[in-house]
């Protein structure tokens, strides 16, 4: 009898939030971006919720107008190592950009926190898409948008490579001989290619679980791609369970097109879950943190994804402008996306800005009621689980507290952890060794 299907839940921990005003509310810590003690407990709540992960994000270019979290905040696997030391099971996924970093480094740096953490460490590959990144990296230009899946596409195979670097017993360590590795088990890399020239081996060995668990957050042709091809688990953002379904489908075919197991690529999409003792108090918790974003804000906010376009310049309460060409080298699927939904549905500037800033939750209601949004989601593959992510610090408390009880009672919903490493919990395979593989095949 095959097992049934359980969902997966990671956690956002974003400070003082993800939008441009959610830090004037009472309830958030002003510093909560600079906090260990509030990603501390933030960490600590969602494992007490079993979820598989925590997840970091992270960009590479600010200015004046960016997110308040934003302008001052951690740097991802700094703060995921610190949070291995007081966290035990749940994995610990960073942002880091493939465009703007090296293969050899973050290979050793996810490695390392791949290690200390028992075999917890994910990867969200991204190709950052503010153009003003290449301005801090000494570059002339930002990279177009297929080159930039190019070069992460190598860069993924390159550092995949470097994980292959020594064989699960390469160290012999044995002190009576003075072994220490076997020599036909460490394996030089070599890989000279169109953007990547690195040597190798990598000065650490593989970890429990092989190799850090690769995510993708893209939802372009090139990020599905992408996705299908080399990523364990995939982010997304799906207003409906219409558009989740279909994106579902797509990326699960692409994968087999590939080689894989649909089973083998998890997709996860993105919720704000609004939690209330009836539908009403859910409703007004909403509205409570929508009013907190003034017009102004929000067409900043709006900006940020068309390259720091200012719509400003625009009359408010007319037809959504039109931006040909603005904004198609950055969040290129997102900014489709929203400048289709304006076509479509006659909307104002100001109208799509304070959608754009403060999106209204699918997932708004009791905890019953947001318990039965998220089964039917699942359970119609519209998703293999959910990243959660709470406008304000209590709202992933509530959900542990209140949605996920009720979720593990309808038996879809694990009530402890099965394994210890994030591969083995998210029910994604560990990859063999390349060597090892040859070697048993030949």
């Amino acid at each position: 009898m095959s097992q049934q299907r359980q969902l997966k839940f990671g956690a956002i921990i974003h400070g003082i939030g993800g939008s441009m005003s959610t830090w004037r509310h009472p309830e958030v810590p002003v510093d909560a971006s600079v906090s260990l003690d509030f990603y501390k407990r933030q960490a600590l709540k969602a494992e007490a919720g079993k979820f598989d992960l925590v997840f970091i994000a992270d960009g590479l270019f600010i200015n004046e107008q960016s997110l308040p979290h934003f302008l001052n905040r951690f740097e991802p696997v700094t703060i995921l190592s610190a949070l291995a030391a007081v966290t035990s099971r749940i994995g610990l996924v960073g942002t880091i950009s493939t465009s703007y970093s090296e293969p050899f480094t973050i290979a050793r740096q996810l490695s390392s926190l791949d290690h200390i953490s028992g075999g917890r460490a994910g990867w969200n590959v991204v190709t950052s898409p503010l153009e003003g990144s290449a301005l801090n990296y000494s570059r002339a230009q930002h990279p177009s948008h297929p080159e930039r899946y190019k070069i992460a596409a190598e860069y993924l195979e390159v550092t995949k490579g470097l994980w292959d670097s020594w064989e699960e017993d390469a160290f012999v360590r044995d002190k009576t001989t003075g072994v220490f590795f076997d020599p036909s088990k460490l394996h030089t890399l070599n890989h000279q290619g169109e953007y990547f020239s690195v040597q190798g081996p990598l000065n650490i060995g593989r970890s429990r679980q092989g190799q850090p668990v690769i995510f993708q957050a893209g939802s372009s042709e090139d990020g599905r791609n992408l996705a299908a091809q080399s990523a364990d688990a995939v982010f997304t953002g799906q207003e409906t369970l219409e558009d989740a379904q279909a994106f579902y489908q797509d990326v699960k075919k692409r994968a087999a097109a590939y080689g894989r197991s649909e089973e083998e690529v998890k997709i996860l999409p993105g919720i704000t879950p609004v939690i209330g003792r009836t539908a009403a108090e859910a409703e007004e918790r909403y509205r409570e943190i929508a009013s907190l974003v003034t017009v102004d804000k929000a067409l900043l906010y709006l900006g940020r994804f068309f390259d720091h376009h200012d719509f400003s310049q625009y009359a408010l309460d007319e037809p959504f402008p039109e931006l040909h060409g603005i904004g198609s080298n950055s969040f290129r699927s997102g900014t489709d996306k929203i400048k289709k939904d304006a076509r479509e549905r006659n909307l104002t500037l100001r109208e799509v800005a304070l959608q754009a800033a403060t999106p209204r939750s699918n997932f708004i209601g009791t905890a019953e009621q947001v318990a039965d949004r998220i089964q039917y989601w699942f359970e119609q593959r519209g998703s293999d689980g959910f990243i959660i992510h709470s406008d304000l610090p209590s709202g992933l408390h509530q959900f542990v507290d209140e949605v996920v009880p009720i979720l593990q009672e309808r038996g879809i919903y694990r009530e402890d952890y099965e394994y210890e490493t994030l591969r083995e919990n998210l029910g994604v395979p560990i990859p063999q060794n390349r060597y090892t593989r040859r070697t048993v095949n030949s």
